[in-house]
């Protein structure tokens, strides 16, 4: 679980299915926790990853560090890999204000995107985050008509049934990649995830079904 460790922070691979906090779902186990436990003392989060997304999170690892975290986070790069059904652009900025939470005002939201690759009426795409709002990345590729795979929120049903039954891929298509961020002592903190299994072997199943088709 743990990618990266020093004197003052820690970057863990979340796995899909655990919530960052156990406060946000009310669940017992969450990250936070699991964390705390493996380094033996507080953390804190900085940002967190939807529960059925899958990747890099970044914990402070003393207070001081978590405000340097913190202040440092609005210019992180911060990519994402996905799968949605439907092809978007090759690149494309998605400038769409979104609610900041349910019942709220819309706010300033900028996604960037590459279409990395394609499979029959699906597409890996790559996403970099300008700003950090709330299911940011699934809000927006839904505004533009190429929602995640695994989405039961704002993806489409058959699509995600198609997945599971031909795919083997049943949780959201969506996975933290590699984090880059001002580090608290100087210089950068740059972290890399390689997709899990189950993504992997999704996209395998992807190109070979195309490959096959006449």
């Amino acid at each position: 679980m743990i990618v990266h460790r020093d004197a003052r922070c820690v970057v863990v691979d979340k796995p899909s299915g655990l919530s960052t906090h156990r406060g946000w779902d009310g669940g017992d186990d969450a990250l936070l926790q699991r964390v705390r436990d493996a380094v033996g003392c507080y953390v804190y989060p900085i940002h967190r990853l939807d529960r059925g997304a899958s990747g890099l999170v970044v914990f402070a690892l003393d207070a001081d560090a978590a405000r340097a975290l913190s202040a440092a986070w609005p210019d992180a790069d911060k990519r994402y890999l996905a799968i949605t059904r439907g092809h978007p652009p090759e690149h494309l900025a998605i400038d769409h204000p979104i609610p900041r939470g349910p019942g709220e005002d819309r706010v300033d939201a900028r996604t960037e995107i590459w279409r990395r690759e394609t499979f029959g009426r699906y597409a890996l795409v790559e996403a970099r985050l300008h700003t950090g709002r709330l299911h940011q990345i699934r809000r927006h590729l839904k505004h533009i008509s190429c929602p995640l795979i695994g989405d039961v929120r704002y993806g489409k049903g058959e699509h995600n049934r198609i997945f599971r039954s031909e795919h083997g891929l049943s949780r959201l298509a969506l996975h933290c990649t590699r984090l880059t961020v001002a580090h608290p002592d100087g210089g950068e903190l740059a972290v890399n995830s390689p997709l899990p299994v189950d993504l992997e072997a999704a996209i395998a199943s992807c190109r070979q079904r195309h490959a096959a088709a006449p």
